[in-house]
């Protein structure tokens, strides 16, 4: 990818970058889109690593396998998203909803789970390293 097409993609409105997403384009490296509507959205693979998808509506989207190191979800909606084997690494998801959610074999190494909503979330084989397991069990029982 050219450098000059590196400098586009910054200035893009969260518009593009959904149109850009919605036409298949995995390459999705510190996208901006916050408040965007991705509900049902086929991110399967992206790499969102760095993107902020802060205050973002991604319920029932197919992340499974992305790579979102680094992403901002901080009051993020993934309500029945499919986040199997997603690397959620150094993420902050402070605030975000992912009740019901697939996160089956997801990495989230020093990610940010505080006043996430876990309620009937799928953990299992996830990994999750240096958390409180019992506080996020307590979380994803709903307690």
């Amino acid at each position: 990818m050219s450098e000059k097409h590196e400098e586009d993609r910054r200035n893009w409105s969260v518009q593009q970058w959904i149109d850009y997403a919605i036409a298949g384009n995995k390459d999705l490296r510190c996208a901006n889109f916050e408040g965007a509507d991705l509900r049902y959205a086929n991110l399967e693979g992206a790499n969102l690593s760095l993107a902020s998808l802060k205050g973002a509506t991604l319920g029932g989207a197919n992340l499974k396998g992305a790579y979102l190191w680094g992403a901002i979800l901080e009051g993020a909606n993934l309500k029945w998203t499919n986040c199997k084997g997603a690397n959620l690494s150094m993420t902050d998801l402070n605030g975000a909803i992912l009740e019901d959610a697939n996160l089956r074999e997801a990495w989230f190494f020093k990610a940010n789970l505080e006043g996430a909503s876990l309620r009937g979330a799928d953990l299992r084989y996830a990994n999750l390293e240096g958390h409180n397991l019992d506080d996020l069990h307590k979380r994803v029982a709903g307690l």
